[in-house]
């Protein structure tokens, strides 16, 4: 069955209130998303909207997502696979610069006065009243203070990493340091999904008015402007080959000492080291771009390396309409990450074809007789609490370049875009997933589960929620613009865009006439056991 409009469940719904809208102003319950259901949604998603976001906030808190101390993420943590409680020595003590985007963006979101970030921020500070702007902005300029300065102390140690982080790693008592992994070396995609959420941080201090923000503000924009300067000698290698990840000869050396070099990791290895990708990459290229201070030949470049990659795809199932997309790696949610940054939808027909992805997932999945969607996440936890291993080929093979894909894990994050284009939809899908067996805890959303219901994700991190929290609060393109036009480089930005996406699709996109698809089946209930400390 294709869902043709969401307006086959308004009248219905508009009869029922549901139990968490009656004590609205009351703190909702862990399991909320339990209490509710599609027809009660539809009639008040702000209500559910405002529990979402108050539980998603019990992520925020000390040693659970970030480190209080220093102002820096962590990945993530274990929970008690009995109660869900976080256990301390599950805690993830490594982060690396995509968690910090995620997290500034929220900051930022914050600092803005935002009402959901404002009960975000304020949730898991444990506060009663999650209204209080004045509060919510002074939790937040104390964490990008504390922040701010542990970026510094990293740049004077390391200097060799050019003020660009890699996977790090921290405690409340030891200051960040790469993780063992990542010593001498340094990833570009993390590194300009971060770029842009600092300059959206950026933007929203400097337009408070506020004298200490706007410092604070003035702070940041000089650790950017360093980054402006760094970035070409890092990782950009000449006609349009930005380094995957750069391969640093000290990082304790500082970028112009005679001894220093910077090569593509992998060069001499036969593969791609470059990012020639048009998803999450571009938000590195565009950067580069707009900053780096390149001539129109090397600009030219960048574009020219990106466009074999840069194609149109139909999505298409017996009963639905054909959806024209923009082909995916695997299709998986995470890859369209810089769609809530830059402000790529402020071009009409780009609009259109991220809202036709939108409708090829959810369709894809109803389809399918799916009750969830997919996007590259942590596999399950095994027996005793442990992550059995990471899921990076997770998306719509139909529609992607690899089509080799594991496919029996999905997760409420893949909703991040949905929220993007019609939050309304995405809550849908979110809660079909939401309500399953340990799919709620402490600190809201779990991480994943697997379709047939057998078992779950006991563990909470940054890619797996709040990049929903993000899409629902539509992103920073609001002051990633205004900081395009306050640079003078917005006009540009479109052009660009509109330019390179015409060469490979047509204004109208097929014209489809396929709406979003709704869920219409729940995840299996073999017996699992909600976690004993949400109810």
């Amino acid at each position: 069955m294709v869902h043709t409009a969401l307006k086959a469940f308004i009248h219905l719904s508009s009869l029922i209130l549901p139990l968490a809208l009656t004590t609205a102003l009351s703190t909702p319950s862990c399991r909320f998303a339990n209490q509710w259901t599609s027809e009660h949604i539809l009639s008040s998603s702000q209500a559910f909207e405002d529990a979402l976001l108050f539980w998603e906030g019990k992520f925020h808190q000390h040693n659970v997502s970030y480190n209080a101390i220093n102002g820096m993420t962590f990945d993530g943590t274990l929970l008690d696979i009995a109660t869900g409680t976080h256990r301390v020595e599950g805690l993830h003590t490594f982060s690396a610069a995509s968690k910090e985007s995620s997290h500034l963006m929220m900051l930022a979101h914050a600092i803005e006065g935002k009402p959901g970030a404002v009960r975000w921020v304020l949730s898991g500070e444990g506060e009663h009243n999650v209204v209080d702007v004045d509060k919510a902005q002074k939790v937040a300029a104390g964490v990008l203070q504390r922040k701010w300065e542990s970026y510094s102390q990293f740049n004077e140690t390391f200097p060799g990493f050019g003020g660009f982080l890699p996977w790090f790693a921290h405690t409340e008592f030891n200051p960040l340091t790469p993780t063992w992994d990542w010593n001498n070396r340094v990833p570009a995609l993390d590194n300009g999904e971060n770029i842009w959420a600092i300059y959206a941080t950026i933007e929203a201090l400097k337009n408070t008015g506020n004298k200490d923000y706007v410092a604070l503000g003035s702070k940041w924009e000089g650790y950017l402007n360093y980054l402006k300067s760094t970035a070409e000698k890092i990782f950009y290698r000449g006609s349009g080959r930005i380094c995957a990840v750069t391969s640093i000869h000290d990082q304790t050396l500082p970028i112009d000492h005679p001894e220093q070099t910077y090569t593509c990791e992998g060069l001499d290895s036969g593969g791609n080291p470059f990012i020639n990708d048009p998803y999450e990459g571009q938000g590195f290229m565009f950067f580069l771009y707009l900053f780096g201070n390149l001539d129109q030949t090397e600009k030219a470049a960048l574009l020219e390396l990106k466009r074999p990659q840069l194609v149109s795809a139909d999505w298409s199932m017996p009963g639905y309409q054909n959806v024209t997309v923009q082909k995916g790696f695997w299709f998986s949610s995470h890859e369209n990450w810089g769609w809530m940054q830059l402000p790529y939808i402020d071009i009409p027909f780009m609009k259109d074809l991220y809202t036709n992805m939108e409708r090829a997932r959810t369709c894809d999945s109803q389809a399918k007789k799916l009750p969830g969607m997919f996007a590259s996440i942590n596999n399950s936890t095994d027996q005793n609490g442990e992550i059995i291993g990471y899921i990076s080929n997770a998306g719509i093979p139909q529609i992607a370049n690899q089509t080799v894909q594991e496919l029996d894990v999905i997760t409420p994050y893949s909703t991040m875009n949905t929220m993007m284009v019609n939050k309304t939809v995405g809550f849908l899908w979110w809660h079909n997933m939401a309500t399953a067996k340990r799919m709620q805890n402490l600190y809201g959303s779990s991480e994943s589960t697997r379709i047939d219901g057998t078992a779950t994700s006991a563990f909470v991190s940054w890619d797996s929620k709040i990049t929903t929290v993000n899409g629902i609060l539509g992103g920073v393109l609001s002051l990633v613009r205004s900081g395009m036009q306050r640079d003078g480089i917005y006009d540009e930005f479109i052009k660009v865009v509109n330019d390179e996406y015409r060469l490979v699709f047509d204004e109208s996109l097929g014209d489809t006439s396929q709406d979003f698809c709704l869920p219409d089946v729940k995840v299996g209930d073999l017996g699992l056991a909600d976690f004993t400390t949400c109810s």
